[in-house]
């Protein structure tokens, strides 16, 4: 498996953006805080709340949660990954901030909390790198108080535009080979990156003993022209630590020299067009 990504916190500083034009990169940071402020806006935070960021990454809602709170109340950056919770309080640190905080080191299955103790539980693209996503979200719901409110956004990558969508297969050699092969791969129900969709989470949120969730579906939409290495980047670049990049779930069917056939064919094709891809992503926003 590819070590180009060693930590989460690499991959959301650095990885993440791999491929991207600095405008695409400001185009997906205005992106992600127009996320976090809708999920915060469903939160509807008080001074004195105590708010749980699940998987909190570097932190992007739990220190606008800070912010909100003018830490009078309590704020847990909470993560399994302790690269994560290093790097948020390195930013505490620069930022002067003593107080109205707490750091948690937990998987979101076990969260290291009393039940019944959160007012509000954050999340953002957190269920997508779990494969099994009930035990996660039984245990937000055993974890926040009678009346606390979990606001989550995740994506829905079984519906991300697929590569034989905007390709040619007159250009492509083995396509339907590869059309097949993708398809099986993005509807694969033991990986975590595409084994639900917006039902199967409100399905699991009612299990949970959460009321009528709410579950709102969003498209996201983009449209942009394919520049030389794009391509390259989409095929080696994990989407998340210890996650098999593309080129590598496409070894599992083929062998090395069919998938860069198949790397430079895609990039050939789409260097220099202007491509549109959309996906689906949900907002959750429910009550214990």
């Amino acid at each position: 498996m590819t070590e180009i990504c060693k930590n989460w916190t690499q991959w959301l500083k650095q990885n993440r953006f791999a491929g991207q034009t600095p405008e695409m990169v400001e185009q997906t940071t205005k992106w992600l805080e127009a996320v976090r402020d809708l999920l915060l806006v469903y939160a509807d935070i008080k001074p004195y709340d105590v708010v749980l960021d699940i998987g909190t990454g570097t932190g992007l809602l739990a220190f606008k949660a800070l912010e909100i709170q003018q830490c009078q109340g309590r704020v847990i950056f909470s993560d399994k990954f302790e690269d994560c919770l290093e790097d948020c309080k390195k930013i505490l640190a620069e930022l002067n901030i003593t107080t109205g905080y707490e750091m948690l080191l937990c998987p979101c299955e076990h969260i290291a909390l009393p039940a019944s103790t959160v007012h509000k539980a954050l999340m953002r693209s957190v269920l997508v790198h779990i494969v099994n996503k009930q035990p996660a979200i039984s245990e937000i719901y055993r974890i926040l108080k009678p009346g606390g409110k979990f606001c989550a956004f995740e994506p829905i990558i079984r519906s991300n535009t697929r590569y034989w969508q905007i390709l040619d297969s007159r250009y492509i050699q083995n396509y339907e080979d590869f059309k097949r092969v993708e398809n099986e791969i993005m509807e694969n129900e033991f990986d975590s990156l595409c084994n639900f969709d917006e039902d199967t989470l409100r399905t699991n949120l009612e299990i949970a003993g959460f009321n009528i969730p709410e579950v709102n579906v969003q498209e996201v939409a983009s449209k942009y022209v394919v520049q030389r290495g794009m391509v390259n980047e989409w095929f080696n670049n994990p989407p998340a630590p210890g996650q098999p990049t593309t080129k590598e779930r496409y070894l599992k069917y083929f062998d090395e020299k069919t998938v860069n056939k198949f790397m430079s064919d895609v990039q050939n094709y789409l260097t220099g067009r202007e491509i549109s891809l959309k996906s689906n992503a949900v907002f959750i926003n429910a009550t214990k």
